[in-house]
C-alpha cells in the first residue's frame, strides 16, 4: 500500500486517532472501550497498545482500557437464567463515568462479529441491548452533549472481515480488511494528519452553506421512498470536527464523509427503505421499510431480522422517532469501495442516513443547555438508543424545503447539487 509495515501502518494510524480523533491534551486521562458489547476484544490489543503509546507521547496522563471476549454475550443468552438478563457489569460504566469526570477522552473501536447474536431468541437479545442501553445511559448522555472529546475508530475484526470478504481466509480478510480501514482514513496517504484537516475544512464548508439555509424540511425521493422530514427551528448543521465542553476540538467518527444535523421528532412522514443492511445487537437487518406518521414509526418491515428492528424500536418512546439526519454523496470514497462494511461506522459514511432515538443536543443551538422537557418541546428526541441506518443510493433526490415552501435541489442521483 505504501511501502510500510503493517505495524508502521497501525502505529500512524494510532497517531491519527490521538491527534485529529481525539486530539488529546496535556494531562487527560483517555479510556478505551467498545461501546454497544462493552469491552474490547482481545484480538484489538496490538491497536489499544499503539494508542495507549501515542497518547501518552501527547501528554495523556493515565490510558486504561477494558478488554472483554465479545463471545460471552452469546453464550449468555444461550445458556444464562431466563431471569438474569437485568444483571450489568456496573463497574465498567463506572470506570468510563470516573475518566468523564476527570476531564479525560472516550475512545469506542467497532469491528464486533456482526452476526455475533444471530439465530438467537431475539427477546433475550432485546432484553440483554435494553438492559445494557439502560446502564449505559449516562455515558450516552455526555456523548450527546459533547461534555468531552470522544471517537468512534475501527479494527479488524477476523469475523467482521470474513463477513465482508466470505471467499478469502481468515488471514487473507483480515488484511485486506485492515487496507481498507488505512485507506478510508487516509492513513495510507503521505502526511495523514495534513490530509485530515484538509478534509475537515471540505466538510465544514459543506455544513457551512446548509446552516446559511435554514431548510424547515428535507424530501426524499427514490426506490421505496418517498419521504419528508421536518428540521426545527435553531437547527445546526455539523461536520467532522466538533467542541467538546472541556475545550477541546476533536473529530468523533473515523472515517467521516458527513455533515448531519437535528431532524423534528414531530415532522416526519412517509416511507424511507434502507438501502444497507443494519447490524444491531449481534444481529444483521436487511431488506427493511420504515413508515412514518407526524414523526412516530407506525410500521416496519424487513425481510430478514424484522423481529430484532421491531424490538429496537419498541425499547422506548424515543426509539419511535428520529434524532438524526445525515447528507453523504454516493460517491464518496467509502461508497466507491463497492462493497458492504456489515458496519454503521463504514456504511453510514457511504450514504445518507438517518437515525432511530436519542438526538445528539449539541445540533441545536443553545441545545446543551436544555433538560429533557425542554429538548423534546425544542423538538429534540431523547431515547436510550441512537441508531443509524443507511437510506441514500445513486437514484436518491432531495429536496430543501425552505420557510416560504419554495423547494430546492440539495441533492440529485445520490450527488450533491448545490456547488460552493
Amino acid at each position: 500500500m505504501s511501502g510500510k509495515t503493517h505495524q508502521e501502518m497501525l502505529a500512524k494510524y494510532a497517531e491519527a486517532i490521538v491527534k485529529v480523533g481525539l486530539n488529546i491534551r496535556a494531562g487527560q486521562r483517555l479510556i478505551v472501550t467498545l461501546g454497544a458489547t462493552r469491552g474490547v476484544p482481545h484480538q484489538f490489543a496490538p491497536l489499544v497498545r499503539e494508542i495507549a503509546k501515542a497518547a501518552y507521547a501527547a501528554g495523556a496522563s493515565f490510558v486504561d482500557a477494558i478488554f472483554a471476549d465479545e463471545e460471552m454475550l452469546r453464550l449468555r443468552i444461550q445458556h444464562a437464567p431466563k431471569d438474569s438478563f437485568d444483571i450489568y457489569p456496573k463497574w465498567q460504566i463506572q470506570a468510563v463515568a470516573d475518566t468523564i469526570a476527570s476531564g479525560g477522552a472516550l475512545l469506542s473501536i467497532a469491528g464486533s462479529n456482526p452476526d455475533l447474536l444471530g439465530g438467537l431468541d431475539p427477546g433475550l437479545v432485546g432484553r440483554l441491548q435494553r438492559t445494557h442501553l439502560e446502564n449505559w445511559s449516562p455515558i450516552g448522555e455526555k456523548v450527546t452533549t459533547n461534555a468531552v472529546n470522544w471517537c468512534v475508530v475501527a479494527a479488524a475484526g477476523e469475523a467482521w472481515a470474513q463477513k465482508i470478504f466470505p471467499d478469502l481466509g481468515v488471514v487473507e480478510a483480515q488484511e485486506k480488511l485492515w487496507r481498507a480501514i488505512f485507506e478510508a482514513t487516509r492513513i495510507d496517504q503521505p502526511d495523514p494528519i495534513a490530509a485530515w484537516n484538509k478534509h475537515i475544512a471540505a466538510l465544514k464548508e459543506r455544513a457551512l452553506y446548509l446552516q446559511s439555509k435554514q431548510y424547515t424540511a428535507l424530501h426524499y425521493k427514490g426506490p421505496g421512498t418517498d419521504f419528508t422530514l421536518g428540521l426545527p427551528s435553531g437547527h445546526l448543521w455539523i461536520s467532522a470536527q466538533s467542541m467538546a465542553q472541556n475545550g477541546v476540538a476533536f473529530t468523533a467518527n473515523m472515517p467521516t464523509e458527513e455533515v448531519f444535523t437535528l431532524p423534528d421528532r414531530n415532522r416526519a412522514d412517509g416511507v424511507i427503505s434502507a438501502t444497507f443492511p443494519l447490524s444491531y445487537g449481534g444481529t444483521l437487518i436487511e431488506d427493511f421499510q420504515v413508515h412514518f406518521e407526524n414523526g412516530r414509526i407506525v410500521k416496519v418491515a424487513a425481510k430478514k431480522g424484522e423481529a430484532a428492528l421491531q424490538k429496537l424500536i419498541d425499547t422506548d418512546e424515543g426509539s419511535h422517532r428520529l434524532g438524526e439526519v445525515a447528507l453523504v454523496p454516493a460517491s464518496s470514497p467509502i461508497g466507491q469501495r463497492g462493497h458492504l462494511f456489515y458496519n454503521t461506522l463504514f456504511d453510514e459514511n457511504a450514504s445518507c442516513h438517518i437515525a432511530i432515538g436519542r438526538a445528539y443536543r449539541f445540533t441545536l443551538a443553545g441545545g446543551t443547555e436544555l433538560n429533557d422537557d425542554e429538548f423534546i418541546a425544542a423538538g429534540g428526541n431523547v431515547s436510550l438508543n441512537h441508531v443509524d441506518f443507511m437510506i441514500g443510493s445513486p437514484q436518491m433526490d432531495i429536496d430543501g424545503i425552505t420557510k416560504d415552501g419554495i423547494r430546492e435541489p440539495v441533492m440529485r442521483k445520490g450527488e450533491w447539487a448545490i456547488r460552493l
